[in-house]
């Protein structure tokens, strides 16, 4: 059997999508025809993506901060006045900051977290729903972690506890709309250095108490292959779930880790 993707016609709405994780997705998808807008809250940052990417290619950037209830809305509401409908959801953006012990957590740490990785899903889903029910058919792929998986690291509670949270959002999503045409996933990454892990990565290995070398190579040792994952490894997984070939895949919490979380 021939495995050729082709995604023409369908249309992909990606938070976070202007750097790491989203942006290789973004790209892949394009590669099988499918049109993409990306979401980010920088508008230079996205700008700069689509002329990378490629100016002649369907590809938009929609600026909107999805911890925001009303931005998350706005991206999936320009993206159906842009294109026309939404086809494939990817919930990519997620993050957290102010890494502490539980008992040192700061309530806007515990929020923040709580909106940029859970609260962001649900409203750019529910908002997609509709859409999709519509036509019968549908893709959402939620970006999780190896941290959703497992819980064997300090200072971060906040972000395994709505990882977690989203894995079982995942299945509800799945459990109420797969007789619709509508799957819902969610891809478990292992560490990926990405532009956010860049970012935030040196924080949190501060409050560990090691060098961001050596918080990397913990992660990378954690794992069988030992080394980081790559975004091609995990945008690989996203263009097959979406494709037919996956339409019998729902409610499932996929690694990408290496084999960490074994």
């Amino acid at each position: 059997m021939s495995i050729d993707i082709d995604l023409s016609g369908k249309v992909a709405a990606i938070t976070g999508g202007s750097r790491g994780i989203g942006r290789g997705i973004a790209e892949a998808l394009l590669k099988t025809g499918a049109s993409v807008a990306i979401n980010g809250r920088n508008e230079d940052k996205g700008q700069q993506a689509i002329k990378e990417i490629g100016e002649n290619q369907p590809v938009a950037f929609i600026k909107g901060d999805v911890r925001k209830q009303s931005e998350a809305e706005n991206f999936i509401a320009k993206t159906i006045e842009e294109f026309g409908q939404i086809d494939i959801l990817i919930n990519n953006a997620g993050g957290s900051g102010g890494f502490a012990p539980v008992s040192e957590l700061t309530d806007e740490a515990w929020e923040n977290a709580a909106a940029w990785i859970l609260h962001s899903t649900f409203w750019a889903t529910r908002a997609v729903l509709k859409d999709m029910t519509q036509r019968g058919w549908g893709r959402i792929i939620n970006i999780s972690s190896v941290e959703g998986r497992q819980a064997n690291k300090e200072n971060v509670a906040h972000y395994i506890t709505f990882k977690h949270a989203m894995n079982g959002f995942t299945k509800a999503v799945a459990f109420e709309n797969g007789a619709k045409g509508i799957t819902c996933n969610a891809i478990s990454p292992g560490a990926v250095e990405t532009d956010l892990m860049m970012e935030q990565g040196p924080a949190a290995a501060k409050s560990m108490g090691i060098s961001y070398e050596e918080f990397k190579q913990n992660y990378a040792q954690e794992a069988s292959i030992k080394r980081l994952n790559t975004t091609d490894e995990v945008s690989g997984l996203a263009v097959f779930l979406c494709s037919e070939l996956g339409s019998g895949i729902t409610g499932a919490i996929l690694p990408v880790d290496g084999g960490t979380s074994l």
